[in-house]
């Protein structure tokens, strides 16, 4: 490619949480990022350490451990932020369906999301300053500031 065409690229840095609590949890984390790695063609950029915490939103008597992840990845010339973005959710959800999580999301009558033990959780916590508000995608992720157990792995590796 010539060397003018990669002022047309963007890099971005993509900002992911993890958690699990089915399951060995440190080696369901470490698969996730291993698929993650193999999905995006490239290695994490940073990893925080993990955290062992309660669930949220929902009682169980197993506890999660979640961590925080980088990945500095390039936008092809021509993609959108937000077809990117889809791409990275689809990426997501592919790891996660293929380390066994099922379903999809469901809300009780008020619409609010029930919560459940899961093998594997991922969610775009930032992408870059990108802000992205669809059905389907919002970034950042808009409760992330009010979970804790997203807050200390992401303060870690945030610049």
């Amino acid at each position: 490619m010539p060397e003018r065409d990669f002022a047309l690229m963007e890099r971005v840095d993509i900002y992911l949480g993890l958690g699990t609590n089915l399951g060995d949890r440190k080696k369901n984390i470490i698969e996730a990022l291993q698929r993650l790695d193999d999905a995006f063609g490239c290695g994490y950029a940073a990893l925080s350490g993990f955290y062992e915490t309660e669930p949220w939103g929902f009682d169980s008597d197993e506890k999660f451990l979640n961590a925080a992840v980088k990945y500095s990845l390039t936008v092809p010339q021509g993609t959108s932020r937000p077809d990117f973005a889809h791409g990275i959710l689809r990426i997501c959800k592919d790891v996660e369906k293929a380390m066994g999580r099922t379903g999809q999301p469901e809300y009780d009558n008020s619409g609010n999301r029930i919560y459940k033990s899961r093998i594997i959780d991922i969610d775009i916590l930032m992408a870059g300053d990108w802000g992205i508000d669809e059905d389907d995608l919002k970034i950042p992720h808009p409760l992330m500031k009010e979970r804790e157990f997203v807050m200390m792995p992401l303060s870690e590796i945030l610049p």
